[in-house]
């Protein structure tokens, strides 16, 4: 098991299996099925991602450097939290893009739904997503502090 320290963008505690993208999330085009036909596991529709393309978001502890993509993004990260199709949590190498700050803070702050928090930490460095795998244990801490076995 290996700690890392980050910022803590929204808090939560959380336990999530890892699914893991070495290049940026585009949110509109990964998450355009789960909130426009329905997809309740919201597969990733991103046919430019090879790391995360057909496979299942819901649930999953996200681990990625930065979001990309267009203006909408925020909103989409908005929705999907607010219809339950939001990952475990995100997880950010790099400090996070001003767009899903905005949506991950709004669906914290706007939500009152227990099923619609996603805690968010950003700032965990390279070495971070370097050694996260998909499918590892990951434990979020208070302050935090995640854990990956």
């Amino acid at each position: 098991m290996k700690e890392f320290k980050g910022r803590v963008v929204t808090e939560g505690t959380v336990e999530a299996k890892a699914l893991v993208s070495h290049q940026g999330l585009n949110t509109l085009a990964s998450f355009q099925k789960a909130l426009q036909f329905g997809d309740k596991k919201a597969t990733c529709g991103d046919q430019n991602n090879p790391d995360l393309y057909q496979k299942q978001m819901v649930g999953k502890a996200l681990c990625l450097p930065q979001t990309i993509g267009s203006t909408t993004g925020g909103l989409v990260l908005y929705c999907a939290c607010s219809m339950g199709r939001q990952p475990a949590c995100m997880l950010f190498s790099e400090p996070i893009d001003s767009l899903a700050g905005a949506g991950a803070i709004l669906a914290d702050v706007w939500l009152d739904q227990p099923e619609a928090k996603m805690p968010v930490i950003d700032n965990l460095g390279q070495e971070f997503l370097d050694y996260v795998k998909d499918d590892m244990d990951i434990v979020i801490k208070e302050g935090g502090v995640v854990q990956v076995s």
